[in-house]
């Protein structure tokens, strides 16, 4: 003969069990890295200043750690430059956010003077 138990599930139980699924995969699933996408704005020997896709400014602290890529191949710190896109994996939270890589979008072709006026 089995007990007579009642359980309840309460919503903000499964919500819980929930989020904690979330969480735990969303971390692993990006490295436990931050993510920061967006158009430099700024560049200077401590920081990189990114204009967010969500029209968010954030400053992501770069140091000798720090590595940069233009695609597959590796670049130097000083080939960042304003204008460029990047995707950054950053370490910390905001505020204080510390650039771990710095991924530089594809360079644009240069588009002559004749094939803007020449269309």
């Amino acid at each position: 003969m089995r007990p007579n138990i009642t359980t309840t599930k309460t919503p903000q139980g499964t919500f819980l069990v929930f989020a904690i699924i979330f969480a735990t995969v969303f971390s692993f699933a990006h490295g436990g890295f931050e993510h920061v996408m967006g158009t430099v704005t700024k560049v200077s020997a401590q920081s990189v200043t990114v204009m967010t896709t969500a029209n968010k400014t954030v400053d992501v602290a770069i140091n000798d750690k720090t590595t940069y890529a233009r695609g597959t191949t590796k670049v130097a710190a000083a080939d960042l430059k304003v204008g460029d896109k990047v995707v950054i994996d950053a370490t910390g939270e905001a505020p204080k956010l510390v650039a771990a890589s710095v991924k530089i979008g594809a360079a644009a072709a240069a588009v002559s003077h004749d094939e803007h006026t020449h269309k």
